[in-house]
Order: structure tokens, then C-alpha cells, then sequence
């Protein structure tokens, strides 16, 4: 196999070509490396790669295989890691000159159980400053003079470029999904509290999620079979039953799943294309129009105050000690200003706004559709796009999904984003699929 079929290939695919000998660990990583060594000079979604090590990883997953062991659901497929987890063996420096040579002595939890599963830590992808609205240096690969969106906009770029197959992310706001549905790529950020956060930064306990970008829903399957569960490093783990993730996703659904169309009260923030091209594929679902429960325009501020004071409270020393961008010193700055009783009833409205949202799920739809962003990423390298379809599920923490399955008139990318109820990640993923499998019949 040739190494630009390699690159093309899902982490689903690469991991069972290796698994039954028809491509080596140490074949798919070096054809990696060579896309990176191609491509990274426009792109620049990596922070950290060492080639040398990236390929001893690989010889000695070879090296497992051939002598008889157990092969993981990752074993052999390289995988790229945002810059704000843990890894013992590269650099975790967040996007901040603050954190300059920051090297941990252990590895996050999600790293511990990618190596466990197999899979090749190719690398750090870049984020933004904190995994915040300050830019990094990566460029869309569908556009080089358009923003990858953000805050993993490394892990979002380096999938879409064809340098991994798979990359973790995290999410507070948009920091999954914009980037995906800007580069065109498939990603999830799933039910708070299923995958563990240990071992990376912490923004806002209430909004933190980790999340990961591929090139199919069985990929994204995959990534929660391996890192869903529960964690006592991590005080907002849950102690979920830990459903088969991609066999769920690969079933047929008993009855053809329902759709809810959602506008959100910030529908016109949107750009008419794109406002057309999810109207679109609503219809083509014959998904009902539901409007959220009234009230729900102060989810947005809601998910604002809690990131603003908690991020104040948990980075507010990197502020002080410096450099750092005016946005983040600014968003510093209005975290401290937040009051006790401010904080306390934006979490009291958080958990209003997902009691509202069960109804939708309960009576309507097993999905709610609606768009990822605004429209295609914005032209320019000095902000990340506007995060204003992402912040109230993200505020929830009901699993999401961006589907790159719309495009404008130049073949960029428009993003579907698919919504499914809380514990239910395995059922979204299906629904995905159903989703899919309707528009191509």
C-alpha cells in the first residue's frame, strides 16, 4: 500500500490492516511523518513531533505483534494529543510562553490509556493560548488563509490534513467542534464527565471536556471505547456503564431515528448559506422544528460567567506572572469581577436549561440538529470564529458531534452538528450513522 493510500485511511481501517498483517505499525507512522514533513510548513499543526521516537514506538508495537501479544483497539495507529494533556515523553506547554519547557514526569490519563490501547503518540498539536481565543500558529488545510477554528485547532488541522488519523481535543465553549466543522473533519465532544480530564489543563471543572476529531463515526466509536470511563483522579468523573461504543454505532436502529431542528436564539449570528444548508438537510431528515424552552436566551451569559470566574480561579496566576495575550488578561480580568451570587446562579440556570432540554428528547427527537458555527471559517489568522452554536450544549454537557457533510458553493466546509441526550453517547453515534446512511440512499 502505497503511502498516500495509507494516509487515507481511517483509524478503523488502519488499526485492522494492522491487526491482520496487511500493513505494519512502523509502515502507517512513517507515511505520517512524511505527510507532516510535506505538509507542516504550511499548516503548522504540530508543536512537538520527534520522528526517531514516534518510529521506535511503532517498531515496538511491531515487535509485540510478532511475538504473540494482545493487540489493543489502537495497536499501531498514530494518534496526535492537544497540548494541554500530559505526556511524559514530550513537552506539555499549553500554547504559552509561561509554560516554556514544562515537562511532565507522568502522563495524563487519556495518554496512559492510548498507550494502553496500542496507539503511537505522534505528537502535541498545537492550541491556543490556554485553550483560549488566542491564535495559534496553525492554518486551515482547506483554506491556508482562513482560521482552523480553536482552541485545538492543531488537533483539528493535523486530521484533515491526513497527518493522523485520529487527535484529542478539549472543549469549554466551541474548542471541538468549531475546529471541525472548520476543517471538515468529524469530531465529538461527548457526555461531561465520560472521558477522564486528569493530567491536563483545567479551565472550568462544569465545562471542561475532552473530546477528539476523525475521519468517520466508527472512528470516533473507537476513540470512547478507549477512553470512556470512569476516573477517581477526576472529581467530575462519572461512573457510567460502559457501553461498546462501536458495535452500538454500527447497529441498525429498531425504528428510523427522529430528528428535532433547533434554531437556538442565536440563529441570526448565522450566514445565510449556512442558515440554507442545514435548513436542508433538517428537511431531508424530515426533522420536526422545535423551539427551546422560554428563557433560554441567558444560557449563553450563563456559560460565560462560569468560564470567565472558574478559568480566573484556576489560571489567574499565569495572568499575573505574564506574558500573556490582552484576550486572555482580559477574560482574567472579568472572571475576578464575577460575584459569589452571579457564579452560584449561573450554575443554578445550567442545570435549568438541561432539565428543559430532556422534554425535547422525551417527546420529540432522539437528535437535535442544528449548525456547528456560523458558517465556513471566517478569512484570517487573528481569531478562531464565534463559538455561539456550541456554548449552550457545551454549558449542559449533552454529548455532541460535528458531521462534515454540507458544503458552500467554493467546497468548504459547513458544519452539522448533532446533539443527543446526556449518558446516551452510544445512541447519538448510531443516530449519526442513520443520519448518514439517509442522505446518501
Amino acid at each position: 500500500m502505497s503511502s498516500s493510500d495509507l494516509i487515507e485511511l481511517t483509524a478503523a481501517e488502519a488499526a485492522a490492516d494492522i491487526a491482520r498483517g496487511a500493513i505494519s505499525a512502523e509502515d502507517l507512522t512513517r507515511a505520517c511523518l512524511d505527510r507532516i514533513a510535506a505538509t507542516e510548513p504550511d499548516i503548522q499543526a504540530f508543536v512537538h513531533v520527534d520522528a526517531d521516537h514516534a518510529l521506535a514506538q511503532a517498531r515496538a508495537l511491531d515487535r509485540h505483534k510478532a511475538d504473540g501479544g494482545r493487540l489493543g483497539p489502537l495497536h499501531g495507529v498514530p494518534v496526535g494529543i492537544k497540548d494541554i494533556f500530559d505526556t511524559a515523553d514530550y513537552p506539555t506547554e499549553c500554547g504559552s510562553p509561561v509554560m516554556a519547557g514544562r515537562r511532565p514526569e507522568a502522563d495524563s490519563t487519556i495518554v496512559a490509556k492510548l498507550r494502553e490501547a496500542g496507539a503511537v503518540i505522534l505528537g502535541k498539536t498545537v492550541t491556543t493560548e490556554f485553550a483560549y481565543f488566542h491564535p495559534g500558529k496553525t492554518r486551515n488545510p482547506r483554506d491556508l488563509t482562513r482560521t482552523p477554528g480553536g482552541s485545538s485547532s492543531g488537533s483539528a488541522a493535523a486530521v484533515a490534513a491526513g497527518m493522523v488519523p485520529l487527535a484529542i481535543g478539549s472543549q469549554t465553549n466551541g474548542s471541538v467542534i468549531r475546529p471541525a466543522a472548520f476543517c471538515g473533519v468529524f469530531g465529538i465532544k461527548p457526555t461531561h464527565g465520560l472521558i477522564s480530564r486528569a493530567g491536563a489543563l483545567t479551565l472550568s471543572g462544569k465545562l471542561d471536556h475532552v473530546g477528539a476529531f476523525g475521519r468517520s463515526v466508527e472512528d470516533l466509536a473507537l476513540i470512547l471505547d478507549v477512553l470512556a470511563g470512569h476516573d477517581a483522579a477526576d472529581p467530575d468523573s462519572r461512573a457510567y456503564a460502559a457501553p461498546a461504543f462501536r458495535a452500538a454505532a454500527a447497529e441498525e436502529p429498531q425504528v428510523p431515528p427522529r430528528y428535532a431542528f433547533v434554531r437556538t436564539p442565536m440563529w441570526d449570528k448565522a450566514d445565510t448559506e449556512a442558515q440554507e444548508a442545514i435548513e436542508e438537510l433538517a428537511g431531508a431528515v424530515g426533522a420536526e422544528e422545535a423551539d427551546l424552552p422560554d428563557g433560554f436566551a441567558g444560557a449563553w451569559e450563563a456559560q460565560r460567567v462560569i468560564m470567565a470566574a472558574d478559568m480566573a480561579h484556576n489560571l489567574g496566576s499565569f495572568a499575573d506572572e505574564g506574558p500573556v495575550s490582552e484576550k486572555f488578561a482580559a477574560l482574567i480580568a472579568e472572571g475576578r469581577s464575577v460575584t459569589a451570587v452571579q457564579y452560584l446562579a449561573a450554575l443554578r440556570d445550567a442545570e435549568h436549561y438541561a432539565e428543559g432540554l430532556w422534554g425535547i428528547f422525551e417527546q420529540l427527537a432522539d437528535a437535535i440538529i442544528t449548525l456547528s458555527a456560523p458558517g465556513v471559517a471566517p478569512l484570517g489568522q487573528d481569531a478562531t470564529g464565534d463559538p455561539v452554536f456550541c456554548s449552550l450544549w457545551t454549558l449542559v454537557g449533552f454529548p455532541a458531534l460535528n458531521l462534515p457533510l454540507l458544503m458552500n458553493d467554493e467546497d468548504l466546509p459547513i458544519g452539522a452538528q448533532l446533539i443527543g441526550a446526556p449518558g446516551r453517547d452510544e445512541r447519538l453515534l448510531r443516530t449519526a450513522n442513520a443520519l448518514i446512511g439517509a442522505i446518501s440512499d
